[in-house]
């Protein structure tokens, strides 16, 4: 594609995030956003008027229309539109979870390599600064690893539980920093809210003796999301909400110095030694990453890879991935889960 030919795109769901693909796409430069399409009439016009711009409630009417598509929709209905939008030659990129099936995720990358087409998962965090600092900051490998994502009750992707709905984020991270896959998954949970779980505890373990732990939860009072990494020498902890990133490691003089028993045994003041721990010792460092808006930075990726035919950072394998380790946590979840709404009913009866 000519580098000053627009990209004629579309956005399939233009609901609570749908609708910022929509705003974005339809003031980037090298964009034609020539329609949006919603099985919500009231929504999709909205959406459109808003951004001068064609509205269908039918995605399969404007698909013939355009080269690349952004696919917001509830995740049971991933397969089905990614699919067909595949096999008509067309780009796209298919917000997380790529499916919730192993095996369709598998099928979507193989369409994407018949029909040469870029297939992109939209795994947002890869694309938070703060993330991007964390990675750049490290300086050896990763032997253990926690993350926590919590929010309150959303309202919304009720066909997902909140491994496939918020887990599935820092396993792609984790992932992503590991660069293999994990050899053993355990997870405990519990159903609060209805069907699907509503929090869940996993540690995953990977070659080599490296462990992650991740928390995640919709049922918290307030949003919480944060990612910790330790190695042989540093520690280095990222809030994914405030965008800062603290880092701590021994200083030169620590690791070349005496061992602090050393210093104890030959009389140093330990009033004294505690003062200069942080500073002299173990260097600190908060670092504020940059506001540059994820969302844009992921579109943006999406777009440039659809002019040059290149890959993005979160293919349809890394998308895969992580669509196989959340269904290996949910495997584990079924026999550690409990449902809390069916236990007060036998405390009920008990009573």
């Amino acid at each position: 594609m000519s580098q000053l030919q627009k990209i004629r795109m579309a956005v399939i769901g233009v609901g609570a995030l749908g609708r910022h693909h929509a705003r974005i796409l339809a003031n980037m430069d090298g964009v034609d956003l020539i329609a949006v399409a919603d099985p919500n009439a009231t929504q999709a016009q909205a959406v459109a008027e808003q951004h001068q711009t064609d509205w269908v409630t039918d995605y399969s009417e404007i698909i013939d229309q355009c080269d690349a598509v952004t696919l917001v929709a509830p995740t049971f209905l991933h397969y089905e539109i990614a699919s067909n939008c595949l096999k008509q030659g067309k780009h796209i990129l298919v917000e997380k979870p790529l499916t919730a099936d192993v095996t369709q995720a598998q099928e979507l990358i193989e369409l994407a390599l018949d029909h040469d087409s870029v297939l992109q998962v939209g795994h947002i965090e890869r694309f938070n600064p703060a993330f991007e600092l964390l990675c750049d900051s490290l300086t050896s490998v990763p032997r253990y690893l926690r993350a926590e994502r919590l929010s309150p009750f959303p309202f919304r992707s009720l066909d997902i539980g909140v491994i496939h709905d918020l887990m599935i984020h820092d396993i792609e991270l984790i992932l992503h920093l590991t660069g293999t896959m994990p050899t053993k998954v355990e997870a405990f949970g519990s159903q609060i809210m209805g069907a699907h779980e509503d929090t869940v505890q996993a540690r995953l373990q990977f070659p080599g003796g490296s462990i992650a732990d991740i928390t995640a939860s919709r049922v918290n009072p307030e949003p919480r999301r944060s990612l910790s990494v330790w190695t042989s020498t540093e520690n280095l902890t990222a809030d994914l909400h405030s965008r800062q990133v603290s880092i701590q490691r021994p200083t030169h003089s620590m690791l070349t110095g005496p061992a602090m028993e050393e210093r104890m045994r030959a009389g140093e003041d330990v009033a004294e030694l505690r003062s200069r721990v942080f500073g002299e010792f173990i260097e600190t460092e908060t670092i504020q990453a940059s506001d540059e808006d994820a969302l844009t930075a992921e579109l943006l990726e999406f777009t440039n890879c659809v002019r040059n035919n290149t890959q993005p950072r979160v293919d349809g394998k890394a998308g895969l991935q992580a669509v196989q380790v959340a269904d290996r946590v949910l495997g584990s979840l079924q026999s550690n889960c409990i449902n809390a709404r069916q236990q007060a009913v036998k405390q009920k009866r008990v009573a």
